[in-house]
């Protein structure tokens, strides 16, 4: 017997993202029994990340960041929910309830950025899921990833639904007077009955709004992004006009439109909560939805729609052109066209 036993046991450090795919390819679900319950009802995994910047090819920027995987948010037309699947996960209930958490990213971030080799790029943040869903009040991960940022003098793009940036409104203005930053908030529409049926676990849009107004007063270049707008839910003209009315009043900097596409899982996920909530909208989306883009003359009309709106209420467009495609890299997951984010100017 030692003459000193040890008093405890070191815990186990967190699992790579590999690994628990690997695991729950294996075992299922219940393979995350190190996963944490917290108020909201979703599990949270702490996982550990080998590199942080993710490359992609075919957007206006090379790099992207994403604290976090999934995301309780639970918007139905969310593109991420389908990549839940790399993880043999469903793209419903699963991406919003299991949160994977790369606890150890601000160091890698921060070890990535000072490489000789780094050039200084620009860095889209929240591609893939929202960067200040509620468990960033406890992980601050984003926020630790924007000192590194500030630090590595980097410039951002950051999309995010949730009010709690305004925490950072002092960090991302200090970012944005020394090397670049504008952020992106999603609010697809005003409408409360739209809202509290697509977007069930996100602030409210008038909060969202608020933030924005309050990121502006920070000297932060924050604009919105009316993405998507979905068909049925938000494109009657009055829903559209309030929207874009309520987007000026608020002061925002800029705003852009992009209808809402559908592809794989979600497009089972969001066929399948038609079918729950809205049968009689199931066959018009089938006839719209043939593939996974609305027809041109549809999405011109609506967009014709939005442009004649912010000329009427005087919101400066957001004119960038992105490309229909990124290239994934091995060791993230793919960030495609992120529709409630950088990409809303499909022609």
């Amino acid at each position: 017997m030692d003459e000193h036993p040890l008093l405890f046991d070191l815990p186990a450090p967190p699992p790579t993202t590999r690994t628990i795919a690997l695991r729950i390819r294996a075992e299922g679900v219940a393979a995350l029994d190190q996963a944490q319950r917290r108020a909201d009802a979703a599990r949270y995994q702490e996982v550990v990340c080998r590199s942080a910047l993710n490359p992609v090819k075919g957007m206006p920027f090379n790099w992207t960041l994403n604290p976090y995987r999934g995301c309780t948010h639970a918007c139905h037309y969310c593109f991420a929910r389908r990549y839940q699947t790399q993880f043999e996960l469903g793209p419903d209930d699963h991406f919003s309830s299991v949160i994977f958490v790369k606890v150890n990213m601000p160091e890698v971030l921060r070890r990535e950025l000072n490489k000789p080799s780094w050039r200084r790029e620009q860095v889209a943040v929240g591609t893939a899921t929202d960067p200040y869903q509620p468990i960033e009040g406890h992980y601050k991960l984003t926020r630790r990833s924007l000192e590194a940022l500030l630090a590595g003098r980097t410039p951002i793009g950051l999309v995010t639904k949730g009010p709690m940036i305004v925490r950072d409104a002092p960090l991302l203005a200090e970012i944005g007077r020394r090397c670049g930053c504008t952020v992106y908030m999603s609010v697809p529409t005003v409408d409360d009955e739209a809202w509290a049926a697509l977007e069930p676990g996100t602030a409210h849009p008038l909060q969202r709004l608020r933030a924005v107004r309050q990121l502006r007063e920070a000297g932060v270049n924050a604009g919105v992004l009316m993405a998507p707008v979905v068909p049925g839910f938000t494109t009657q003209p009055a829903k559209l006009e309030a929207t874009v009315r309520a987007v000026a009043e608020h002061g925002a900097a800029f705003m852009g439109m992009n209808v809402m596409y559908l592809k794989g899982g979600t497009r089972d996920h969001f066929m399948g909560f038609l079918a729950k909530e809205y049968p009689r909208l199931v066959a018009g989306y089938g006839r719209l939805y043939a593939g996974a883009y609305a027809p041109p003359a549809y999405v011109t009309a609506v967009r014709g729609m939005v442009e004649a709106l912010q000329t009427r209420y005087d919101v400066r467009r957001r004119t960038s052109k992105v490309p229909n495609q990124t290239e994934p890299s091995e060791t993230e997951e793919p960030d495609e066209e992120r529709q409630e984010g950088f990409r809303w100017d499909r022609e």
